[in-house]
């Protein structure tokens, strides 16, 4: 006859995932809202990090990195007005900080072919 343990076998691994997981990874570039830092480094987002994985996932819809350049910046306006309305950033360093950095922005200086400054 066996005698009956009280030790168990410890778990098996289990099946492998199927996407990546939050842990053992290091923290996403996202916005840590209402404050508009980032998440993994604490700078103000969009962080350079950030910019450049946006710049990646939209590289072949620049339209659609403008419209969500333009949700975003309204967003943070309106957050960062809620949080601090009298010393809070004004809407042309919001719009630098969220829209401009686009590749979609020409400097003023340039002109197409053939065109002339007046």
């Amino acid at each position: 006859m066996s005698a009956l343990t009280t030790q168990t076998h410890p778990p098996l691994g289990g099946p492998k995932a199927d996407r990546p997981r939050a842990h053992g990874e290091e923290k996403p570039h996202t916005p840590l809202r209402p404050m508009w830092f980032c998440r993994a480094d604490g700078q103000q987002w969009p962080c350079p990090e950030a910019r450049l994985r946006l710049r990646r996932e939209f590289e072949d819809n620049i339209p659609g990195l403008t419209i969500y350049l333009a949700g975003l910046y309204y967003e943070a306006t309106r957050d960062l007005y809620r949080l601090n309305p009298y010393d809070g950033p004004g809407p042309s360093e919001l719009f630098v900080r969220f829209v401009s950095w686009g590749p979609f922005r020409k400097d003023a200086a340039e002109r197409p072919n053939g065109a002339s400054r007046a």
